[in-house]
């Protein structure tokens, strides 16, 4: 298994090992010791599991705010999505800064998204199946989001009419939100 910093502080690709043969695969998606010897002390409490019917579902930019913050593994099992995250900490080095990543059942790479990161992610096919550890739970009241097309991140999503739930058409751009996170590293 190897972990790959992204060009965002306190992000990694994960890639698993995969032991494959003629009758399929088989991997490690998740062990506590592996991740805690690279550094990644984290008590995944809830599991989650998203399916999409159709290419060009966007969901997000979403977060949570403290208490509820979460820390975010995310993979895909079925399908393929371009995954987005961004650095919304007030004082990182990379705030305001976002970065894609193909995630797809034949990369098997996952995520790691860190508190105070927004993460978003739109369907490359149908039918695509998401799946995400979180360490803490959802809180509906915590809930905020981003604009998936707030002019300033200008992300390069794999669509320009995306299909999106109600709650992710009303998310306020970047620059009007109030102070949420601090990085204090």
């Amino acid at each position: 298994m190897g972990f790959i910093k992204t060009k965002l502080l306190d992000a990694y690709l994960f890639e698993p090992k995969v032991f494959g043969d003629n009758r399929g695969f088989f991997m490690e998606t998740y062990n506590a010791q592996l991740f805690e010897e690279n550094g990644f002390t984290l008590n995944f409490i809830q599991d989650n599991h998203a399916l999409s019917n159709e290419s060009g579902v966007l969901r997000g930019l979403h977060y949570q705010l403290e208490p509820f913050a979460q820390t975010k593994l995310v993979r895909v099992t079925r399908g393929a999505v371009y995954d987005v995250i961004v650095d919304i900490r007030q004082g990182s080095p990379t705030y305001g800064q976002w970065e894609g990543f193909i995630l797809s059942e034949s990369n098997k790479r996952q995520l790691l998204i860190p508190q105070g990161f927004a993460h978003g992610y739109c369907t490359l096919v149908e039918n695509t199946e998401f799946l995400y550890k979180v360490d803490n739970y959802y809180s509906p009241e915590h809930d905020r989001g981003i604009a998936w097309n707030d002019p300033d991140l200008n992300i390069n999503w794999p669509t320009s009419n995306p299909i999106l739930s109600d709650k992710d058409t009303k998310h306020p751009y970047l620059k009007d939100l109030e102070r949420q996170f601090i990085y204090e590293g």
